[in-house]
């Protein structure tokens, strides 16, 4: 089964940000794993813009009750009208979650990661726990995403 990587931010972004999230999306793509997000602006759609780029899949989980509120990158648009309350359901659906920057939605999504032993790479994000991973850059963190999905499935963890 393919590898579902999260990439959760703010929905507004400055360019440093973007950048990352962007790049991080590139580099889920190239390492052929489907990318995952709340299918909005800021983070999430650089990142999907990003794993585009690669010929990448992208499924954003929409809050709202329309499937073109979706960024013009996602490909698979889950339409929930749940607003921040699709913030499990875009969890649930990681392997693991990479976090860049963020706001309290992003926390959220945080807090039911690893509330559900879902691994959480934080990229300049909120330090809340001792278990968000912290890394330096995208390449690192999608290894490190990868790594702990492939470990933890042979593990019997997942």
């Amino acid at each position: 089964m393919e590898i579902a990587i999260g990439v959760i931010g703010a929905g507004e972004t400055g360019e440093e940000e973007y950048i990352t999230a962007f790049e991080t999306g590139r580099e889920i793509a190239r390492r052929k794993c489907t990318l995952v997000c709340g299918g909005m602006g800021g983070v999430m759609e650089a990142a999907c813009q990003g794993a585009k780029s690669e010929g990448g899949l992208t499924v954003g989980i929409i809050p709202g009750e329309l499937k073109n509120e979706a960024n013009p990158y996602v490909d698979i648009p889950i339409v929930t009208g749940m607003g921040h309350g699709r913030n499990i359901i875009v969890v649930r659906s990681c392997d693991a979650l990479i976090a860049i920057g963020g706001s309290f939605g992003t926390l959220s999504e945080i807090a039911f990661a690893l509330r559900l032993e879902i691994p959480v790479i934080g990229i300049k994000t909120w330090d809340v726990s001792t278990d968000i991973l912290q890394a330096d850059n995208p390449r690192e963190a999608v290894e490190m995403a990868v790594g702990l999905t492939v470990s933890g499935a042979a593990r019997g963890l997942r």
